[in-house]
């Protein structure tokens, strides 16, 4: 009876054992089933990334692209006012950088754009619709530090503002370019590119730029009310 209950007891034991091995086994092919799976989430993450890194500097390569050839349509069709000294053309990190003389569109104190200066625009607003279709663009007005005396506007605010919207309406009036491409923004006398200590300097503050920004290739839907 003794022995019985010996040989019980060992058979009892022996099925436990194999009953957690077996639950051991199967847990160590789960765990190494999670694994796999996670190192496949990993792989696939990783590729999609590659892919999604790759369209941004495909897409940043093809708004380069665009603003370079924009460039050199406008050194061919600005070549008059770049050789006069009147304007020149930069590449920067805002996109690309028309800056013209203040002279060229306005005369002294005022903000209505000359008869020369809307041949000019003309030409800019060309290359705009042919060149960079999809850019949005920036005007912007500055001045130089000599405080409004004779002209009636309350300082140089209000001109270098005025200015940049006189060169933004005439690019969406007789440029037919899209008005939702376009800002205006005047700076006055607070951006200057050159110290006020000279006629030649002072020059080259009064001056108005149209800025190409990179193209936006996707767009951002406006929420409802």
């Amino acid at each position: 009876m003794k022995n019985k209950l010996i040989v019980i007891t060992i058979l009892a034991v022996s099925m436990l054992s194999g009953c957690a091995y077996i639950q051991k086994a199967k847990r160590t092919d789960d765990l190494e089933n999670e694994n796999a799976n996670l190192r496949n989430r990993i792989v696939q993450l990783q590729k999609d990334k590659a892919k999604e890194v790759k369209q941004v500097y495909e897409r940043k390569g093809k708004e380069i692209s665009e603003l370079e050839q924009a460039k050199r349509e406008l050194e061919e069709s600005l070549k008059k006012e770049i050789g006069e000294y009147k304007a020149k053309l930069q590449m920067t990190e805002r996109g690309l950088v028309i800056t013209f003389v203040s002279e060229i569109f306005f005369d002294s104190g005022k903000d209505k754009v000359k008869e020369d200066g809307k041949i000019t625009l003309s030409k800019v607003a060309e290359v705009l619709n042919r060149d960079v279709p999809n850019s949005n663009l920036a005007v912007e007005g500055h001045t130089d530090n000599d405080p409004i005396k004779y002209s009636g506007w309350k300082s140089n605010w209000e001109l270098s503002s005025a200015r940049a919207l006189a060169v933004l309406h005439y690019l969406i009036g007789e440029g037919q370019v899209k008005p939702q491409r376009l800002s205006a923004n005047g700076y006055g006398e607070f951006h200057p590119v050159a110290p006020n200590d000279t006629v030649q300097n002072k020059q080259k503050n009064r001056r108005v730029e149209i800025v190409i920004l990179p193209s936006k290739l996707s767009k951002v839907k406006p929420q409802e009310n």
